[in-house]
């Protein structure tokens, strides 16, 4: 009996599954989120510390890459076509 279960649990997981998990949306998302990090570092090391680009541009480049646009590069998936069938 175990083994019929096995069986169908292994049927279930080979059909779900896509060749790649990330669609394009997903990597366009990704690289501008590194690139406001890149930005946020370079604007963290210029000018003095006391400055505009430090104490202000900076930091809050680094949380929308870090904190906003990353984590929504890792977690948007877009509808499929059933989804958008039941709504």
């Amino acid at each position: 009996m175990s083994k019929d279960i096995k069986k169908n649990y292994r049927g279930k997981m080979t059909k779900g599954r896509s060749a790649l998990p990330f669609s394009s949306e997903n990597y366009y998302f990704f690289a501008i989120g590194i690139a406001l990090i890149v930005m946020g570092y370079i604007s963290l090391s210029r000018g003095p510390w006391d400055s505009f680009w430090s104490l202000t541009l900076a930091p809050i480049l680094l949380v929308l890459g870090y904190c906003v646009i990353v984590p929504i590069a890792i977690l948007y998936r877009k509808k499929s076509r059933k989804q958008e069938d039941r709504e």
